[in-house]
């Protein structure tokens, strides 16, 4: 039989190497550029006035310095080091003290195209030479040029000018540094002179509209040599704390998930729940109409936590943490004592006061510091009046993502319109991305509205599929038994009365019961009689029978001893031999 040769698997062909990035250390910025700046090469940062362009290359300097002891060198064309220095000092950067700690050179270069006579052909050599002492004085590896337009300006002539774009930045990648230049925004094209974002190996746009009176700046990087980007417009904020980039498409699902339940501080609510409550760190969802209790439910989740000994925020949209307090007390929830002692932080704000981008800096600040278990937004609804659907939904998104990421439990409220018949679908289009959905509702009646709860979903685990009236008493939440009526299940008065009516039909089954069981002792008491008189007339047949039985054992006993005396010569005998003999 012969053998099939094997054949001998093919190498793996080796991985080629990846370009070389030199991290930005700015918030998000490294996530979309999928590991920062073309290390060695020179990134253009272009865009309209007050976008921050100046603000993004210090801070690439800074954290640089910080995070990877790269030294760098900041050469201005417009403003001083004085003035720079003291714009940025906001964001809690020191760069008089980086000045002095030899890390970081700025180097300012007036140009005044008034002031320069022309005396023959204008070239960057002097800033070539100006610029290289500057790296080398402090072993520079970053470069920031703000801005490049000022240097351009001496240049009247277009072909020299552009001769002198390329081998300036031709210089700087043989210089081996990493470069940012940052550019304003030409009419139809990236860049006044047009030709900056072509010889670049990275471009940054930055824009700053607005949109509904509320301002919004966006990111969006148009070109990456050699690397794969995101190339979405990704929203930007400048905080106290810098530029923080704000990705949609960066955070991917792979996050590790626990098996954990935390309660919803409600144990008849609880047990609805195949595993009686919700997993730790996933996202539940509360809707309903005005007035149903979603912001008791959520107080009630979040005291929960609190008397877990777990920290918990409380973001409040539409109540004051003062006014939040006071009214869950009438409801039997103290939160204030969870308050004093740190482990609940109630933050209220209108959601107008910043964009959606702000907020969930905010939110995200606000999480690094406290550092949660547990997080409540009451309501996300009122978010539809800062941004429109779309852009409330994108922030959702990543606020969800977020929160899953770090493992912290999220709750969210959302109000919804009475007007849809169904009364489930949120205007926020969230309901398909948290793991739990909750519907609180109204069930009108005959002249009265009750409150009832039901779960539409809860990813990970069975749950029940009925609806169950609860009430909102002083002592806190109730949820009623279900009671089933003819016409299926009742509320409120109706409730009431079928419970009468059970009620009645139990007092009436039980006398029935009753009676029947009177029926029954009495016809015990007849039956036992009886067999009482028949006992007694069996025991006079049986003592008759027995009589009769006795005198007959007699009768034949003695005639029995008659029999055998008559049957026995010997008495005869003895009567004979007593006699007289006769001669």
């Amino acid at each position: 039989m012969l053998e099939t040769p094997i054949t001998p698997a093919s190498p793996q062909p080796p991985a080629l190497p990846k370009l070389p990035k030199a991290p930005s250390g700015i918030d998000g910025l490294d996530e979309i550029t999928e590991g920062g700046l073309p290390l060695g090469r020179p990134t253009l940062i272009c865009g309209s006035p007050g976008c921050g362009k100046t603000l993004m290359g210090i801070e690439f300097l800074v954290r640089g310095i910080e995070h990877y002891n790269e030294p760098g060198v900041l050469m201005t064309f417009e403003e001083s080091a004085a003035e720079l220095a003291a714009n940025v000092t906001s964001l809690g950067f020191d760069l008089p003290r980086l000045q002095a700690e030899k890390k970081l050179r700025v180097d300012q270069v007036h140009i005044d195209r008034s002031e320069i006579e022309e005396t023959g052909e204008y070239d960057l050599e002097g800033l070539f030479i100006r610029l290289g002492h500057a790296i080398d004085s402090i072993g520079a590896k970053r470069v920031v040029l703000d801005t490049i337009e000022a240097l351009f300006s001496g240049f009247p002539n277009q072909a020299v000018l552009r001769s002198e774009i390329r081998r300036l930045f031709h210089w700087l990648k043989d210089k081996g540094v990493t470069t940012v230049i940052t550019a304003e925004r030409g009419e139809g094209s990236l860049t006044r002179q047009g030709l900056e974002e072509y010889v670049s190996d990275c471009v940054i746009l930055l824009d700053n509209r607005v949109i509904d009176q509320i301002t919004t700046r966006r990111l969006r990087i148009v070109k990456y040599r050699g690397s794969t980007h995101g190339t979405n417009e990704y929203p930007y904020l400048i905080t106290e704390e810098g530029i923080s980039v704000l990705p949609v498409t960066s955070l991917q699902l792979n996050h590790d998930v626990s098996d954990k339940i935390v309660s919803s501080g409600i144990p008849a609510l609880d047990d609805m729940f195949g595993r009686r409550g919700f997993y730790q760190g996933s996202s539940v969802l509360i809707t309903g109409t005005a007035g149903t209790a979603k912001t008791t439910l959520a107080a009630t989740f979040a005291a929960e936590t609190c008397r877990n000994n777990q920290r918990c925020l409380f973001l409040a949209f539409e109540e004051s943490p003062q006014q939040l307090v006071r009214n869950m007390q009438s409801v039997s929830i103290d939160l204030a004592p969870y308050v004093a002692n740190g482990l609940l932080k109630i933050e209220a704000t209108r959601p107008t006061l910043n964009g959606l981008e702000r907020h969930l800096v905010s939110i995200h600040k606000i999480i690094r510091d406290f550092k949660p278990a547990a997080v409540v937004i009451d309501p996300i609804s009122n978010l539809i009046s800062v941004g429109n659907l779309s852009e409330v939904k994108s922030m959702l998104i990543r606020l969800i993502d977020f929160l899953k990421v770090n493992n912290i439990t999220a709750l969210f409220t959302s109000l919804i319109s009475g007007r849809n018949i169904q009364q489930e679908l949120t205007e926020e289009g969230v309901s398909s991305l948290v793991d739990t959905w909750i519907s609180v509702r109204d069930l009108e009646g005959v002249g009265e509205r009750n409150r009832g709860i039901s779960i539409l979903k809860s990813r990970g685990m069975s749950h029940s599929n009925k609806v169950r009236e609860f009430l909102v008493t002083d002592r806190g939440l109730h949820l009623l038994d279900v009671v089933i009526g003819p016409a299926g299940i009742v509320t409120g008065a109706g409730r009431l009365t079928q419970q009468l009516q059970e009620q009645a039909q139990l007092v009436a089954a039980q006398q029935e019961q009753e009676r029947k069981d009177r029926e029954l002792e009495r016809r015990r008491r007849v039956l036992e009689a009886t067999i009482g008189n028949m006992r007694t007339e069996f025991e006079s047949v049986e003592e008759e029978l027995r009589q009769i039985n006795n005198e007959e054992l007699a009768r034949q006993q003695a005639q029995a001893q008659g029999k055998a005396q008559l049957a026995d010569p010997l008495p005869y005998q003895q009567n004979a031999g007593s006699r007289p003999s006769q001669a």
